[in-house]
């Protein structure tokens, strides 16, 4: 069972989706790289210090006159600044730089040692105060509190400061080297022109990471959904413009529950009642036709009998009359090959046609001996089509080039194939050509372009009709431009039989 939501419904069902997931992303990082601490904290992250913490313990290993060769290679190896400050901001070893009073606040130490669960004071933790830790020079009476007793290590967090000017960022490493007595204790301070540090600070690097992978996760989430809904408009637009061309057999995918899915349907259901429309009025006019023919015939026959009983004054008026009854005649004839090409078309099986001979059979019925007629179609050259209907389309093309421009020069029948197994059949004439505004509208049923045209030079406005819906039945398509010099260039663009199966 589709579940039925509309467009905007889905659309913001998505994006909750891809919100959630995004945030899912920045918590996994979080977790990583900050480790829940307070964000201060979280953007040092543990690296810096850890190397401060390296530094410390190479440190305590080493007399105080080696302290500034340690430090030398220290800021060397990272790119920035350390220095030992005592916790009233009084400079110990590394370069001699103006620390901030903000950085000489955050030095001085929280307190002693913390309380434990009934109230009393707990040694120092592991790494101060024992012999082990003490560095060369320092003796352990230098750890002695006023009373005699040992001074439990202050508490020594670390934090991160812009201060100074220039403003600089200071980190004050947590932890202390050593409590001196009645000196406090000795921090390490590392200080950076710019906020990362060469990534010891804070590493871009996997921001970076974090932020493409949720790009494209984001990518790769949404591309499934608008694949969907391009799909369903791409399909749609492909139908209504084969409906916008007269073909209604085409039908939209209507699977969707949602408005595209509507659409869908409703494209469907405009299709088969203009299929009907058409169709009916095709009918209508071939049965209109068809009825008109017996009465245009007796006409026929009744102006020969008139013709024989009137005299030399009154034939003229008789012929007259015959001229009108035979364009009607053409016009109701036109009418009914119009009609039957439409609904024939989904009923003709397509074959192979030989085009040579079916241009040479053309030709020798509507130009028999006609001057100036050049025919360049190649032997051999077969297309898929009916051949009745291909013959008269190219029939009416011919007609029109000797009707319109059989006084302008030569008339051109060629023939061409393509890579796309498509066969190009044009005929070109060297007239006026037509104005380029009106080559959409020309196939049009009774469209001319010249309204000003009389019967004998404009036609009936149907052999253009007659030769889309003939080539159209053979599932191929009438395409007519402007010659580049002169001229009008018609052309029936037809499958090749050269890739057919069978």
């Amino acid at each position: 069972m589709i579940l039925r939501l509309p467009l905007l419904g889905r659309i913001l069902v998505w994006l909750v989706l891809n919100l959630l997931l995004l945030a899912v992303v920045i918590g996994l990082v979080l977790l990583t790289e900050f480790r829940i601490e307070p964000l201060m904290l979280g953007l040092v992250g543990e690296r810096a210090q850890r190397a401060a913490e390296v530094l410390m313990s190479e440190l305590r290993d080493r007399p105080q006159s080696e302290w500034e060769p340690a430090l030398a290679r220290f800021t060397n190896a990272y790119s920035i600044n350390a220095i030992l400050l005592r916790d009233d901001g009084q400079w110990v070893a590394g370069p001699k730089l103006d620390v901030p009073e903000e950085i000489v606040r955050r030095l001085r130490p929280s307190g002693g040692g913390s309380a434990g669960p009934r109230g009393e004071r707990r040694g120092p933790p592991p790494g101060f105060g024992g012999p082990m830790d003490l560095p060369p020079g320092i003796l352990p009476e230098d750890l002695q509190g006023p009373e005699g007793g040992r001074r439990p290590p202050p508490q020594a967090p670390r934090a991160l400061l812009r201060a100074g000017d220039p403003a600089r960022y200071w980190l004050v490493a947590g932890g202390t080297l050593f409590v001196p007595r009645n000196r406090g204790p000795i921090r390490v301070v590392l200080i950076s022109d710019s906020w990362s540090a060469g990534g010891l600070f804070f590493d871009v690097r996997p921001w970076l990471i974090a932020g493409s992978g949720a790009v494209l996760l984001s990518i790769l989430w949404w591309i499934p959904f608008v694949r969907g809904i391009t799909r369903s408009i791409s399909g749609m637009s492909r139908v209504t413009e084969t409906i916008a061309e007269g073909r209604f057999d085409e039908q939209v995918t209507d699977d969707r529950g949602d408005e595209l899915g509507r659409l869908g349907a409703a494209i469907n259901r405009m299709a088969a009642r203009l299929d009907g429309y058409v169709g009916g009025q095709k009918r209508f006019l071939g049965d209109i036709a068809h009825e008109l023919c017996s009465p245009l015939a007796r006409m026929e026959m009744a102006l020969g009998v008139l013709e024989q009983r009137s005299d030399a004054t009154q034939r003229e008026y008789v012929e007259d009359v015959r001229e009108e009854v035979r364009h009607m005649s053409g016009l109701v004839n036109e009418l009914l090959q119009f009609s039957k090409a439409g609904l024939r078309a989904r009923e003709i099986p397509l074959q192979v046609v030989p085009l040579r001979p079916l241009v040479d059979r053309v030709l020798d019925r509507e130009a028999p001996g006609a001057v100036g007629l050049l025919v360049e179609v190649p032997g051999g050259l077969e297309v898929l089509g009916d051949p009745e209907l291909l013959a008269r389309a190219l029939g009416n093309l011919v007609r029109n080039a000797l009707r319109h421009a059989g006084s302008a020069g030569p008339i051109t029948v060629a023939a061409e194939a393509f890579p796309d197994a498509s066969v190009r059949l044009s005929v070109a004439d060297s007239g006026p050509g037509v104005p380029p505004e009106c080559l959409p509208r020309l196939g049009e049923p009774f469209y001319r372009p010249d309204l000003a045209r009389s019967r004998e030079t404009g036609g009936t406005g149907l052999g253009l009709a007659i030769v889309k819906t003939c080539v159209e039945a053979c599932h191929g398509r009438l395409e007519l431009r402007n010659g580049e010099r002169c001229g009008l260039v018609a052309s029936l663009v037809l499958k090749s039989a050269a890739n057919s199966p069978g």
